[in-house]
């Protein structure tokens, strides 16, 4: 039994709170894991607490500082980054509290603070090695600092151990990031202004003379900069908020890669009109995967070189993940789309796997092993059925768990070396319960729709019905039970409901012309209705016209009084139109079209509705 079986083994398990005690009180604003798993941090309204998460989560440290909201740990977990509130001390000078900090978890002390009023990009970077870290001066400088992991002496932040400036004295950047990798570059983005096109200019650090590599491009407001693994080459997802030729409401996207071997750069051709939903690298480093276009969107794999090797079929998707060990690759189309998951084996000419439906995701993520993926709805992108989900890499869902309210949710990083690559996947382990019980209530749900008679849906309250020409929808019997008690119909609608009368908001009602022969018949009902009636003769010619306007002002006037329907009338009203919801619903279900869960609560309701109908009177 391999490594990774015998972790998910206890996976499925009921574990045991293992949280040190006493628990956090408080609000937590953030908590995080370091990138190794050997530590996780959160917040508290007077603290950040520290766990030692190497084997169980044990208490290592209470930093006590108060209003942290936000944390960030270094490459390898030796620093952990805290953005405090910021507050004004000194409004004359404009003088602000050093409220981002960087404490040595190590040493256990703060070895360097200054100020940064924004929460937006306030999060300082670090070499991979993290020997240098660095911060970003009014957008126009980029300063680095040595550091040591063993030093607990505070950094100068005032002497800068080296220091980027732009050229031209009154340009700025928008953003900069510096590569992974023991030899790192730093990426910096310019943004295009007053007719200059945008720029990426990447320089090896400390040599900030002469770039190694440089793009430049128009329709660029913003721009999005992912290194490969490796730091050998760069993606730039460029983007405007406006479409110039009116074709996008989401602006206009373009990408462009860079590379650092043999200075390389090149804007990525891609075959399909729309924006760009996810571009990934690879975890070789040795290509990347781009999802774009408008629905349904191409997905379309390139070399390291920006040449396209592979393209899947089209279909609504929105998101590309690759495995750990880069063996599986899952595309799926999560946010607005339905939640379609398809894994397809990268090292098998892109075979596909599985698909299977994870709908309402708002987390999904591959585990450390690469052999499971971890699918969750959160708060407060969902208020309703958050809870996490487990499947195994083949499509089986092993694991389920619900909760009221879950905000946050991932896995213990831990490094790939202590999982064997994967040339075969294994069997999926045994199901939990709880996995079982959520399968076996979706099976019953798909049965019962699968065992219901062919043919076209009738309503309950049309079933066995021997005349094909009667009302057989809810709201033809709705009529009927309002001419019955001379309700007038709903405006613009005949009596027979079967034609609608176009009417103009606040002018009277179109009166329909009468046809000769059904003038003909009126006549002969009404003089027959006058001779039932009036057995003896009548004196004068009239007296039968006078009886039948009496019966019909009678008619108009049953079931209204003063021109207001009754309030039991709008309650049968509002759960007739329930009921009609419920129908559309059960002819989609019949069809074989997947239900949400709400869904099918709504449909559990129709008998509680029916009897409801029933106490107010109503009757089919």
């Amino acid at each position: 039994m391999s490594k990774s079986t015998e972790l998910f083994l206890e996976l499925i398990q009921d574990f045991e709170d293992i949280t040190p005690s006493p628990k956090a009180q408080g609000e937590c604003r953030s908590a995080l894991y370091s990138g190794n798993g050997q530590v996780f941090a959160y917040t508290q309204p007077s603290e950040v607490v520290i766990l030692d998460t190497s084997s169980q989560a044990n208490l290592y440290h209470r930093i006590e500082i108060p209003d942290v909201f936000d944390l960030s740990f270094s490459p390898k977990g030796t620093y952990l980054c805290l953005w405090c509130k910021p507050v004004l001390l000194n409004k004359e000078n404009g003088t602000w509290n050093k409220n981002l900090k960087i404490f040595n978890i190590k040493s256990k002390a703060i070895i360097a603070e200054w100020s940064v009023k924004h929460q937006n990009g306030w999060k300082p970077q670090f070499t991979s090695e993290e020997t240098l870290f660095s911060r970003g001066v009014n957008n126009r400088e980029i300063q680095f600092f040595e550091i040591k992991a063993e030093s607990d002496s505070e950094v100068n932040m005032n002497q800068p151990t080296f220091k980027y400036k732009l050229e031209d004295a009154k340009g700025t950047f928008q953003n900069f990031q510096i590569s992974p990798g023991k030899n790192p570059s730093v990426a910096v983005f310019i943004p295009e202004k007053s007719g200059k096109p945008a720029s990426v200019l990447i320089y090896n650090i400390p040599n900030f003379n002469q770039p190694v590599c440089f793009k430049n491009f128009f329709k660029a407001e913003r721009c999005l900069l992912t290194w490969n693994s490796l730091g050998t080459a760069l993606l730039a997802l460029a983007s405007t908020d406006h479409d110039t030729s009116n074709k996008s409401y989401y602006g206009e996207t373009n990408l462009y890669l860079l590379g650092i071997a043999g200075s390389y750069n090149s804007r990525i051709d891609l075959t399909k009109e729309g924006p760009i939903h996810d571009i990934t690298w690879s975890p070789t480093a040795r290509e990347f995967a781009v999802s774009y276009g408008y629905m349904p969107s191409e997905t379309t794999f390139f070399d390291a070189r920006g040449n396209a090797i592979h393209s899947l079929p089209t279909a609504s998707r929105n998101t590309i993940l690759y495995s750990p060990h880069a063996k599986f690759v899952l595309v799926a189309g999560f946010g607005n789309l339905q939640g379609t998951v398809d894994v397809y084996d990268r090292q098998n000419k892109f075979a596909k796997v599985v698909s299977f439906e994870a709908s309402n995701t708002s987390v999904c993520e591959w585990s450390p092993c690469g052999r499971f993926i971890l699918t969750a709805t959160t708060s407060p992108r969902l208020r309703v059925d958050n809870g996490l989900k487990v499947w195994h890499a083949s499509g089986k869902l092993i694991y389920l768990k619900e909760f009221p309210e879950l905000y946050s949710i991932g896995w213990k990083p831990q490094d790939l070396s202590q999982f064997p690559p994967l040339r075969a996947l294994e069997p999926a382990p045994e199901v939990h319960e709880s996995a079982k019980e959520y399968t076996a209530k979706r099976e019953a749900i798909a049965n019962a729709a699968a065992k219901k008679p062919a043919g076209a849906y009738r309503p309950p309250h049309a079933r066995g019905s021997a005349s094909s020409s009667s009302a057989s929808s809810l709201y033809q019997k709705e009529l009927e039970n309002n001419m019955k008690s001379g309700t007038p119909p709903p405006p613009g609608l005949s009596r027979n409901g079967v034609g609608r009368v176009k009417t103009v908001p606040g002018a009277a009602p179109v009166a329909e012309k009468e046809s000769k022969a059904a003038a003909k018949n009126r006549k002969k009902r009404e003089a027959k209705k006058s001779k039932e009636e009036s057995p003896a003769p009548a004196s004068s010619g009239n007296a039968g016209t006078g009886n039948g306007s009496d019966t019909a002002s009678a008619e108009a006037g049953a079931g209204v009084i003063g021109g207001i329907v009754s309030v039991e009338e709008k309650k049968i009203r509002s759960l007739l139109k329930k009921l009609r919801a419920i129908e559309q619903l059960k002819m989609k279900q019949a069809g074989g079209e997947p239900l949400e869960d709400t869904q099918v609560i709504k449909i559990s309701k129709e008998d509680e509705i029916r009897s409801e109908l029933s106490t107010l009177g109503w009757t089919e």
